[in-house]
């Protein structure tokens, strides 16, 4: 099992037992799901927070 999809079950375990029940709940278990990818996207070497959050003028 790869970091990211790690990452992904870390942070849909974590909202779930946060908020056990309603649409809300399904809203934040999927928002947690996805910055738990995106930390091991990071922490896996795949993701580069530099590229994401320059400015377009720089890479021209």
């Amino acid at each position: 099992m790869t970091t990211p999809m790690v990452g992904l079950l870390v942070g849909m375990a974590l909202g779930l037992a946060a908020a056990l029940g309603g649409f809300g709940a399904f809203l934040l278990v999927a928002a947690l799901g996805v910055v738990g990818f995106l930390v091991g996207r990071f922490l896996d070497g795949d993701l580069d927070l530099g590229e994401l959050f320059s400015s377009r003028n720089r890479r021209r």
